[in-house]
């Protein structure tokens, strides 16, 4: 083949990539075809043609682009109709009008001119049919010209369907993080979380079991995009059940580690962290595989809870243990992702780590939880100088409000 065509193909594709999606499949199909007839009319010999959209067992002519007539827009054709079958077998067709195998009356009607092309795209769901100049119909690599548009439109289709996927996950994911964040006795509870792409795996959630109790949790699953989010939504799914039941914090984690097991899901693995925070300050919690939550005292040490087992997925009989603290008055407890400490450097592999989350924490704990959990990000953006992040991102503060200082009588 000789390096004209190859340029020309190159061309296409570079062409169709720049086309906005639309707002409908047939929206995206049109935006194509019209850009084809109008910057490759020299090169193609296509001057026009008409797009067919699949309803059972025929096609629905619904649209004409270029110079071709509007005409007969809304008439059906047959799936078996000659053209249609080869097209359906092999992808693309070329043609000429006195072909034995067409039906000239229709054709007529269609307006078809000596040498037609098309093309079925979209799983055939539409059709593209171009009217072709006789130069453009001699030219042998018309019908691979043809299977390279065939292919760009699909690969634009398929960005389009992926895009809706993902915004559907989006919206489910968004429906599934707290609203509002509720501030029980004398508990103060702020939350943030960044996703590395439009849709990420990391979840947190604040459940109010009664009047003297609450969870907090956050939880990972393993890479991010689509199939974390997924998982997450089963994370979500499980704990509300299994909390609602009052099962023990053991016994929901090891439910919740069943399920993830089962899930056929390729992301199947979640770290998760829980606790079960008492009004009076109690804290009963379970770790499962993942990173240490901070506890930090109003003096600023630190204690980091990491009793619990291992990650959720890999093993349905894993058991877990729990762990047992109080927060005190002043006190902060302090959940979050490995997309906070992993965060590396703008120049380096340095990681954000621990230590510096906990210094982050430690210089702003006389502020409110929103306040600190702004601080934080903010060093860690500066940090790591990476926009969007290279992997999600969630931190969640609790703090126990300190009494007020009673006023001495004058």
């Amino acid at each position: 083949m000789s390096q004209g065509p190859i340029s020309l193909f190159r061309r296409i594709e570079r062409a169709l990539e720049t086309i906005a999606l639309g707002s409908t499949p047939l929206e995206t199909i049109q935006q194509a075809a019209n850009f084809i007839a109008e910057h490759f009319a020299d090169d193609l010999g296509i001057r026009g043609g008409r797009i067919y959209a699949q309803d059972d067992g025929s096609y629905e002519l619904v649209e004409t682009f270029g110079d071709t007539s509007r005409k007969p827009v809304g008439l059906r054709v047959w799936k078996t109709y000659p053209p249609f079958e080869q097209l359906l077998d092999v992808g693309s067709v070329v043609m000429k009008r006195d072909d034995p195998r067409l039906d000239q009356r229709l054709e007529a009607e269609l307006g078809t001119r000596e040498w037609f092309a098309a093309i079925a795209v979209a799983d055939a769901h539409f059709v593209l049919s171009f009217d072709v100049e006789p130069s453009g119909a001699d030219d042998e690599n018309l019908v691979a010209t043809l299977n390279i548009i065939r292919l760009a439109i699909n690969q634009k289709l398929r960005e389009e369907r992926m895009m809706a996927i993902m915004e559907d996950a989006r919206l489910i994911q968004n429906s599934i993080l707290p609203r509002h964040l509720p501030s029980p006795g004398d508990f103060e509870i702020a939350a943030r979380t960044v996703a590395a792409e439009i849709v990420g795996g990391d979840f947190y959630d604040v459940i109010t079991l009664d009047d003297n109790i609450f969870d907090v949790v956050v939880a990972d699953a393993t890479g991010h995009g689509l199939p974390a989010a997924l998982q997450v939504r089963d994370v979500f799914t499980g704990l509300r059940m299994g909390l609602s039941r009052e099962f023990k914090v053991t016994r929901t984690v090891q439910r919740l580690n069943r399920i993830i097991h089962r899930s056929r899901l390729a992301t199947k693995f979640v770290t998760m962290f829980l606790a079960e925070i008492g009004l009076e300050g109690s804290v009963i919690y379970c770790n499962a595989g993942h990173p240490a939550s901070l506890l930090m005292r109003t003096d600023g040490t630190v204690v980091r809870l990491s009793t619990g087992g291992m990650i959720l997925g890999p093993n349905p009989s894993a058991t877990y243990a729990i762990g047992i603290d109080t927060i005190g008055a002043g006190d902060l407890l302090v959940l979050y992702t490995d997309g906070i400490t992993e965060a590396t450097g703008e120049d380096s592999d340095e990681e954000y780590g621990q230590e510096r989350l906990a210094q982050a924490v430690r210089a702003a704990r006389h502020l409110d939880p929103l306040a600190i959990v702004d601080r934080v990000f903010s060093d860690v953006e500066e940090f790591s100088a990476a926009s969007p992040p290279k992997d999600d991102q969630t931190l969640v503060v609790v703090k126990r409000r300190a009494p007020e200082p009673e006023e001495i009588p004058a």
